[in-house]
């Protein structure tokens, strides 16, 4: 199944939850590049929509439960076996265990719907974010690119976009900015990560 003009393209996996819509703006990305490819998508949701969606665009969608993730370590030796240059949580909603984050040092990467440190931590994800920011009458939201380590959404920020909130603003129509500076910004930032990885 490899094809040999592939061999030395630095390789993505990207792990989501919901419905991918981050992880197919990833992939169209790279299918431009011929620098880098996502090579699987992972999900822990088997009704998941990024699973079509990365069939769909011809990458291997996998499928993985708990026991897999954070008891047998099969989805640890899967990783080892692809030896991903960057593993990336497109909304990917548990924590990641610390044998994966350990193998992979500085290689896995989230992106936040806030300007971290605020509106991080567990239950802190999708609408739950854009309500609570909408709701302190915030001034500016964005997004915070960083590093995963064994806490939600407290590894070292990569990059932070902004973006201005104004009076008439909703959790909706702020979900929007917010998803617009996702798809602006995640594609190039995973590209200048995999960069520096090559120099």
């Amino acid at each position: 199944m490899s094809n040999p003009t592939h061999t030395n393209k630095k390789k993505i996996v990207v792990f989501a939850s919901g419905s991918g819509t981050n992880a197919e703006n990833i992939i169209k990305y790279f299918q431009k590049s011929s620098d880098a490819s996502v090579v699987a998508v992972f999900s822990n949701k088997r009704s998941a929509k990024v699973l079509k969606r990365a069939h769909d665009l011809n990458v291997k969608a996998l499928h993985f439960d708990r026991e897999a993730l954070y008891n047998s370590y099969e989805v640890l030796h899967i990783l080892e076996d692809i030896n991903p240059d960057l593993i990336v949580l497109a909304g990917f909603m548990w924590i990641f265990p610390e044998d994966i984050l350990k193998r992979f040092p500085n290689r896995i990467i989230n992106i936040h719907p806030a300007l971290l440190p605020k509106y991080g931590g567990k239950g802190m994800y999708g609408m739950n974010v854009h309500e609570a920011i909408i709701q302190n009458k915030e001034k500016e939201s964005g997004i915070s690119i960083h590093y995963v380590d064994e806490n939600y959404d407290e590894g070292e920020i990569i990059f932070q976009a902004k973006t201005e909130i104004s009076e008439e603003d909703t959790p909706e129509t702020l979900a929007e900015k917010i998803h617009n500076l996702e798809y602006k910004y995640f594609p190039e930032i995973l590209q200048q990560l995999l960069q520096k990885r090559s120099q």
